[in-house]
């Protein structure tokens, strides 16, 4: 059975492969499954099929499982780094008083 609707009262899309090659496509649950590399804490990689059209996925490290001394070098490694300012102390020797010469009075 099927209804007819007056052309008035249709919703018309006007889609074309432009659209989704500006942005992404705004899907919550997408009809294929995508190759994806996962890389795991030890740095070990395999390929899976993902939902969602990723390129990678880095699944976090547990610091409980490290030693002391690693889970601080990780931890000291994450801190955002100091700038560091070189101050150069510049050797002013410049004499005015030698290019006077130069100086044209009226």
């Amino acid at each position: 059975m099927l209804k007819v609707i007056p052309f008035g009262l249709q919703q018309v899309r006007a889609l074309s492969s432009a659209t989704a090659s500006v942005t992404r496509l705004h899907r919550s649950v997408y009809c294929r499954q995508y190759p994806t590399v996962v890389v795991h804490p030890d740095g070990s990689t395999t390929t899976i099929r993902y939902h969602e059209p990723r390129k990678i996925i880095k699944l976090p490290l547990d610091l409980t499982t490290l030693s002391d001394v690693e889970r601080k070098a990780r931890l000291e490694a994450r801190k955002p780094r100091k700038k560091v300012k070189i101050m150069e102390e510049v050797e002013d020797n410049f004499n005015a008083k030698k290019y006077m010469k130069y100086i044209k009075r009226k």
